[in-house]
């Protein structure tokens, strides 16, 4: 590996990249893993931590405020640094005053605190994705995503299994939360230090502008529908793969909790991480197409190890060789996918368009797994792991599809106007947002009906099913235009 392609991890943005991307990834574990943990240590009933996951529905919903850090610029700093900047001040002060609570004392006020970390952690991740989507060039995307995956990933390393030991074995529960609060200082220094985006970009001058031109402007492109379609389904074989994965080694294979743990989490965060960094690398000399492509493939053909894995006697060394090599691909494929993210945003909305299309890659990691569950005790694990990697593949052709659209959004071209079937695809984003609208009421109702304010019993259920149903009419329909559309433009 030569120092032409190690440069970039020795450029100021890299160093930038990194400390915030630790920022971004801090708070995720402190009011998830470690707050539950913390709250079982001090005998708090399992009905009341199980409420407390709902803090986290702030990271799937945070494209609902996005158009205000896009509206809106803050007096100081600008429009992305200054967001930074009161996030980050706000998170610091919030995770400091959960370490002057008490569970079994003052459990209301530690809500309040967490659902206010939440909040501010992913607000904090709106503006920072929108940060690095604006600043950094075309070139440096891949590794940019590449170091920013390995600051996040050791910000939940530290406020997750390390905070735990260290509440376990010497600081105590109160003194850790001052100790991740104390460890997110130096993003403030970072935020100081970082350069505000100087390209001469139209903001939204107002509310309904932010909200409705960041819409206008992706659907109107040539092959958007495909392009949703593609960000839905390129890591779903890895995320079916991934859904199960603790609960195949422990009872599919029979390997030991502490072993699983061990492998699966300290091997499998290693090979991610080592995984993005060079997927970042390999990225300075591959197109962004291409590098989708490579890596798209290495992670479906990886999850062929876990299916290896289900046909073989149980030993220590495939369990290693299976989780790392699973986990690298992955890592590859995540650089490939944030930086398809990056180059999809329109820089007068990346705010609100990264937090839509991030959002959106979440959907098959989500409700990936009931079906994943159902194909287990139907067919079994080797079944499973095999239909992964068939999984992927209309992932790649989708990508193939829209070969010619991603090499002109990267050489820096604007987007193909839309030319065909106007009237069809109205009603398809019809369907998607009709859809969106069901769904959003049933998680409302899923809420109240979780804090017992309100029981909907079967009508929250219908609302769900009903929503995803619309919404995936809407995209199929959407993608088939597409599809037709390029068919008669080659035509022509």
């Amino acid at each position: 590996m030569s120092n032409h392609y190690l440069q970039i991890f020795t450029q100021r943005n890299a160093a930038l990249l990194l400390i915030l991307g630790f920022a971004s990834g801090l708070p995720l574990a402190l009011t998830s893993g470690t707050l539950q943990a913390w709250m079982a240590v001090e005998n708090v009933d399992i009905k009341t931590i199980g409420f407390f996951s709902l803090v986290g529905q702030a990271y799937v919903f945070k494209f609902l405020w996005s158009p205000l850090m896009d509206r809106y610029t803050p007096a100081f700093l600008g429009r992305r640094r200054g967001w930074l900047l009161v996030t980050q001040l706000l998170l610091i002060v919030g995770i400091a005053l959960m370490g002057f609570m008490d569970p079994s004392r003052n459990l209301t006020m530690l809500a309040a605190l967490a659902v206010l970390v939440a909040f501010c952690s992913a607000s904090q991740d709106i503006v920072f994705d929108a940060w690095k989507t604006d600043v950094l060039p075309a070139e440096e995307r891949g590794s940019g995503a590449a170091i920013s995956v390995l600051g996040y990933r050791l910000a939940m390393l530290v406020s997750g299994g390390l905070a735990l030991w260290l509440a376990d074995r010497y600081l105590g529960w109160h003194a850790i939360w001052w100790l991740m609060a104390a460890m997110m200082v130096p993003s403030v220094i970072a935020t100081l230090l970082a350069r505000e985006p100087t390209y001469p970009v139209a903001r939204p001058h107002s509310l309904e502008q932010a909200v409705i031109a960041p819409l206008r402007d992706f659907f109107n492109r040539n092959n958007a529908w495909l392009i949703l379609s593609l960000i839905v389904l390129y890591k779903l074989g890895d995320a079916f793969a991934a859904s199960l994965t603790t609960i195949f080694l422990i009872r599919g294979v029979g390997f030991d909790a502490g072993d699983v743990g061990l492998v699966n989490k300290t091997l499998g965060l290693i090979a991610t991480i080592i995984g993005a960094l060079y997927g970042g690398i390999l990225m300075q000399r591959l197109s962004l197409f291409r590098a989708l492509m490579l890596f798209g493939i290495l992670q479906a053909a990886s999850n062929l190890a876990y299916w290896f894995l289900s046909v073989t006697d149980k030993h220590l060394y495939s369990m290693a060789a299976a989780v790392f090599v699973e986990n690298l691909c992955g890592g590859m494929g995540t650089a490939a996918f944030v930086a398809l993210l990056m180059t999809l945003c329109n820089k007068s909305f990346s705010a609100t368009q990264f937090a839509l299309l991030s959002a959106l890659s979440a959907v098959g990691r989500v409700y990936v797994g009931p079906v994943a569950g159902w194909f287990v005790e139907s067919w079994g694990w080797p079944t499973f792991y095999a239909f992964s990697v068939v999984a992927a593949l209309p992932g790649l052709v989708l990508l193939a599809g829209c070969k010619t659209t991603l090499e002109r959004a990267q050489s820096g071209e604007d987007f193909a106007p839309r030319s065909h079937f106007t009237s069809g695809y109205r009603w398809a984003l019809r369907a998607l947002k009709s859809g969106a609208a069901l769904v959003a009421v049933g998680l409302i109702l899923l809420a109240l009906g979780a804090g017992g304010l309100l029981d909907a019993g079967a009508m929250t259920g219908l609302l769900l099913q009903s929503g995803m149903a619309l919404a995936v009419v809407g995209i199929v329909c959407g993608s088939l235009l597409d599809y037709l559309a390029l068919r008669r433009s080659h035509l022509l």
